[in-house]
């Protein structure tokens, strides 16, 4: 059974940093891709950042050169380092992981991600 458990949320100032971490279990990390996702109240959840399995980045265009996505697959754990934050950053962030291992095809859709966690809060006050 896969688990994902995030930690790090807090309440924060406009410019500060936080640090998400998501801790994995149930089945090989190294295989898998790993995703951020965030919600904000009354708004769809919206795609944050992704891991490759292969170790490559991305990131949604609003926190491109802000956020910066890392995984240890020694500790099965994805991080979120997140700089220079915003008000308008504030949600609750999920972690998620793909149902399917491997592949050449980038998704990104929240519909795409089988597994989540429960998630974990963040606000920024400006």
């Amino acid at each position: 059974q896969v688990q994902l458990v995030e930690s790090g949320g807090g309440l924060v100032q406009a410019g500060d940093s936080l640090r998400l971490s998501c801790a994995a279990s149930g089945r090989t990390f190294s295989d898998y891709d790993m995703g951020w996702f965030r919600q904000a109240p009354g708004k769809e959840r919206e795609f944050v950042a992704v891991i490759r399995w292969r170790g490559t980045t991305y990131y949604s265009v609003s926190v491109k050169g802000r956020f910066t996505i890392s995984r240890d697959n020694a500790k099965s754990t994805v991080y979120l380092q997140m700089n220079s934050l915003k008000p308008e950053d504030t949600a609750v962030y999920y972690c998620a992981s793909r149902g399917e291992n491997g592949g050449l095809v980038l998704k990104t859709s929240p519909t795409d991600f089988s597994y989540w966690g429960q998630g974990t809060q963040v606000t920024v006050s400006s």
